[in-house]
């Protein structure tokens, strides 16, 4: 046997070995990008599954444990679900293959703690489903390494304390979702919360826990309410709380506020790290400039701002000749456009302290003034002025009609008898029609019919 027939010996054993590995396992539907094995009563996952898939769907299934090398093969992987399955906890490495990870779904499982090594290694991940489990802790570290995370869920869960210290701008410097509503907090740490990054303090969701009515927690969901942040509008009648924690004597924030009749919350909005609204209005073309004033006192601060149009604004990144920022963290906008409306954050962060002030302005951008004119009277002048046209050219104008029978008395007359006779003129019967592409039908008659062009 030649060494060509040996090559061809070989290539064949390696696809007949390549396609093997490829084949698609029983119950389970394979498409370009995709493994789909949902709902098939599943009690492990397939022992071999292709390396191609970018998307594996192994939800509604009686799964309890993934071996540490279940998704080894699969380097493609970004989109893995898992919910409603019987997972009560993940062993070590479990995702050190796939940290190209964006979308895990382990809600509707019996997970009842999240361990610091979980997610270790998904720096890519994006979101994260963990409601309808029976969490009760999580790690403080369980987050930790997840740069790119954008959203977080934890609702319908057990979880009476959550690590938001763990949660800062340079750690999850993306993340805009953190649910925790339905669970079992009885308090919120205050000084914690408040130093959360803007972002996440938009989005954080906390109704339907087993808070304990106090004036802290009051005075923070009055400050968001006032921002008229979602969390606070969507499940306005959801935030409770008990009084003295009594799970009998619920009553809510924002109907019973007669309870909190004593509370002080003005207080609490001027304190460190949070800033009220301001707004400004100019018009386009005209130069402002937005200032970064916070409670930090410090000398030594660092500053960025976030613009709706231009995102995110350092003195070291200043390449737009359009704006220019100051030290003291003062933002200027050379001549405003209508895209430099919205609102705008500045971040003092001072570094040594391990502090931070935000504050915000919301620019609205108008158009110049026009010229105090009626435009209803301005096309009535064009209407009469078209008007008197029409009738000098009616009266003014000589006939020069072929078919007028009698010269004109006066022009007036005999202009207006070649108009009138060129209405009573005989219509053009079919033949002069021939260029004409379609022609309705007489009335009655709702088809149309094709005429061919000549």
């Amino acid at each position: 046997m030649t060494s060509e027939h040996f090559q061809v010996l070989f290539l064949l054993l390696f696809c007949v070995l390549h396609s093997s590995e490829q084949t698609c396992p029983s119950k389970c539907l394979c498409m370009s990008d995709t493994v789909r094995c949902s709902s098939v009563g599943l009690h492990k996952p397939p022992q071999s599954l292709p390396s191609f898939p970018a998307n594996l769907d192994l939800s509604h299934n009686h799964i309890t444990w993934l071996e540490p090398n279940t998704l080894t093969m699969m380097p493609r992987l970004e989109k893995l679900w898992m919910a409603h399955n019987e997972i009560h906890t993940l062993s070590r490495n479990l995702f050190r293959n796939v940290s190209g990870l964006r979308l895990l779904d382990l809600s509707s499982n019996r997970l009842q703690i999240v361990e610091q090594h979980y997610f270790h290694g998904l720096w890519r991940l994006e979101e994260l489903r963990l409601f309808n489990n029976r969490i009760t802790q999580v790690e403080g570290s369980s987050l930790s390494g997840l740069r790119s995370l954008k959203k977080v869920y934890f609702s319908f869960n057990q979880i009476t304390y959550f690590p938001f210290f763990s949660i800062q701008d340079h750690t999850h410097p993306f993340l805009a979702m953190l649910d925790l509503s339905s669970n079992r907090m009885p308090s919120l740490p205050w000084e914690d919360v408040k130093a959360l990054p803007q972002l996440v303090q938009q989005g954080l969701y906390t109704h339907n826990n087993s808070l304990i009515c106090n004036c802290s927690m009051y005075a923070m969901f009055w400050h968001w309410s006032l921002r008229e942040y979602n969390s606070i509008k969507d499940f306005t009648d959801e935030h409770t709380c008990n009084v003295e924690g009594d799970p009998h004597r619920p009553i809510r924030f924002f109907r019973d506020k007669w309870f909190f009749r004593n509370c002080t919350v003005e207080k609490s909005v001027t304190e460190p790290e949070i800033i009220l609204l301001s707004d400004v209005v100019v018009f386009v073309g005209d130069r402002v400039r937005l200032d970064c004033q916070t409670s930090l006192n410090s000398t030594n601060l660092s500053f960025t701002w976030l613009s709706p149009s231009r995102g995110f604004i350092t003195q070291s990144s200043m390449n737009d000749t359009l704006i220019s920022m100051f030290p003291d963290g003062t933002l200027e906008i050379h001549a405003t456009t209508i895209s430099d409306s919205g609102m705008y954050l500045c971040t003092a962060v001072d570094i040594k302290q391990a502090l931070n002030g935000t504050r915000e302005v919301n620019v609205t951008v108008l158009l110049p003034a026009s010229e105090p004119f009626n435009t209803g009277y301005t096309t009535l002048i064009g209407c009469m002025v078209t008007l008197v046209l029409i009738l000098a050219y009616l009266f003014l104008t000589p006939c020069r009609c072929s078919f007028c029978k009698q010269p004109p008395v006066h022009s007036n007359q005999g202009t207006l008898s070649c108009i009138l006779s060129s209405f009573t003129r005989e219509q053009p019967n079919i033949d002069t029609l021939k260029h004409v592409a379609f022609r309705e039908h007489p009335m009655g008659e709702e088809r149309i019919e094709w005429i061919p062009q000549s």
